[in-house]
């Protein structure tokens, strides 16, 4: 991962991130423009109750292209009714007009708090401002991610590139989220963009199985936000010959090469977790299929008593495997093996289902770490799959009882 390029390191690609007056003293606005028209892809929230910049961007994205992505922060512009719905309207449509392009081209995002009066007045002014100063220098990258953050103590970005038909191809995102956390995509935004040039149907297949896979397993508090969106676009800049197939080498390539980003970036919002004091992965293997192996990291990662263990230095591992048996998918307890430890050492706990002498201290020290690792076999088969959580924390109960006051 190349932790010094970043988005405008992409052809074709020039943003900006401002301050519009949404937020206090910090940027609150940020724009992301492809010199041509972009295949384009996205994931939401599985919410129910939806942003009026999700309703608007699924729309837009029904043809599968894109030019712009126009993001604030601040205000979430959900629950807003019938004056978000025009404020994210207005959004759109200013951005279409200065830059040239039919509105339909545009991805809409918010992130903020919910039910607040949307500022589309402070927002449409920003758009003015800003759109000429969209920028390739690497500067205006880091101002574009900073400008979606929002409890975020810091930016998350990253930048990978690899050579395909004979090309260097540039893949970059960013991304933001701390809190509002959980499976299915949460109170977090991602913003990816590459010139490699792909079908744009086959473009949606491999982003939907990337956020399976990374933004999908990750969780904090086990919230579900009305915001969520991972939106990518492909400009074809790259000038390599499209890939077309799912039997293109192409195709499996660039996949790996995006799970990688987006693993990066999806690692660095739990690191970033309200109130965290550590990062947990959670890994469950030698299972049947890889879905049952991602329910179970699911159940245990958002279980409130092993978060609370976890902050604790609680050797519970019971709470381990009670959350397990409350997945809703077959578990075989008297097959299971596990494991708990820091990123340097494993302590196994459980054997085929029986309980193992180990010394507490141990544990307790390898727990105190700020990377812990859970790993559970099932020993029923050879799939596995990983997800990546926090622990849960008073500093956490401490911020979030006061978020708006």
């Amino acid at each position: 991962m190349d932790l010094i390029k970043n988005i405008t390191n992409v052809r074709g690609i020039r943003c900006w991130g401002a301050h519009s007056g949404i937020k206090s003293m910090r940027r609150d606005l940020a724009i992301i423009f492809s010199e041509v028209p972009a295949a384009a892809a996205a994931c939401f929230t599985r919410n129910v109750v939806q942003a009026e910049p999700i309703k608007l961007t699924r729309k837009h994205l029904e043809n599968n292209t894109a030019q712009v992505i126009v993001c604030n922060a601040g205000n979430a512009n959900a629950c807003t009714g019938e004056q978000g719905r025009l404020g994210a309207l207005a959004m759109a449509n200013t951005a279409a007009e200065l830059l040239g392009i039919a509105p339909e081209e545009v991805i809409v995002s918010s992130t903020g708090l919910i039910g607040e009066k949307f500022p589309t007045d402070e927002i449409v002014n920003g758009i003015h401002k800003n759109i000429p100063k969209l920028s390739k220098d690497s500067k205006a990258g880091s101002f574009a991610a900073n400008a979606i953050l929002t409890t975020d103590t810091f930016a998350k970005e990253g930048f990978v590139e690899f050579e395909y038909d004979g090309v260097k191809v540039n893949l970059a995102g960013i991304a933001k989220g701390s809190g509002m956390i959980h499976p299915n995509m949460a109170t977090m935004l991602a913003f990816i963009v590459t010139d490699f040039n792909i079908n744009k149907a086959l473009l949606q297949d491999i982003l939907t199985y990337c956020v399976d896979r990374t933004f999908n397993m990750i969780t904090v508090d086990g919230d579900t936000s009305t915001n969520d969106m991972v939106a990518v676009m492909a400009n074809g800049l790259a000038g390599n010959r499209e890939v077309e197939s799912t039997d293109d080498p192409g195709y499996e390539l660039f996949r790996n090469k995006l799970m990688q980003l987006m693993k990066h970036l999806a690692q660095l919002i739990v690191s970033d977790g309200e109130g965290a004091s550590k990062f947990i992965e959670y890994t469950v293997a030698k299972a049947k299929t890889s879905e049952e192996a991602r329910k179970l990291v699911r159940a245990i990662s958002n279980s409130t008593l092993v978060k609370t263990a976890m902050f604790g230095r609680d050797p519970n591992w019971g709470r381990i495997i009670s959350a397990c048996g409350n997945a809703g998918i077959p578990f075989d307890y008297a097959k299971a093996d596990l494991y708990l430890g820091d990123e340097h050492e494993l302590v196994q706990v459980l054997e085929k289902g029986t309980p193992l002498e180990f010394d507490r201290n141990t544990i307790k020290r390898l727990l105190r770490e700020s990377n812990i690792r859970v790993r559970l076999d099932l020993n029923t088969g050879t799939e596995e799959s990983t997800g990546w959580g926090s622990d849960l924390t008073t500093d956490y109960v401490m911020f979030n009882s006061v978020y708006t006051t």
